[in-house]
């Protein structure tokens, strides 16, 4: 859905990262789940999510930023099984009406 980019943010001299919204799929999904993405990644709160540094778009391509993380890819190790069991849970918590839930979820996937 996304592509994420190491950046510097040169007015705050820090290492970023940024991620884009594919321009392909924004033709054809349109722009609603991202932005909604970036505004329930914005309200997130937890010392294991990164947090939102700034969001916009920038020639047609919607983009939001966070703190660049230094280390291996999130996939190194990565358990597949038991984060199939867990994207299940999160998927089938996610069609609960509820904000908290649709949380999670947006957290797993951002998380992963």
């Amino acid at each position: 859905m996304a592509i994420v980019y190491r950046a510097r943010d040169l007015k705050h001299d820090r290492q970023v990262a940024i991620k884009v919204f594919k321009p392909e799929l924004a033709n054809v999904l349109g722009p609603d789940r991202f932005l909604r993405e970036i505004k329930v990644t914005a309200q997130l709160s937890h010392p294991h999510i990164l947090p939102l540094l700034d969001s916009g778009e920038a020639d047609g391509l919607l983009f939001y930023v966070m703190p660049f993380v230094e280390g291996d890819r999130c996939v190194t190790g990565w358990d597949a099984t038991a984060s199939c069991r867990s994207t299940k849970r999160c998927a089938s918590r996610a069609k609960s009406p509820t904000r908290s839930s649709r949380r999670t979820a947006v957290a797993s996937s951002i998380a992963t």
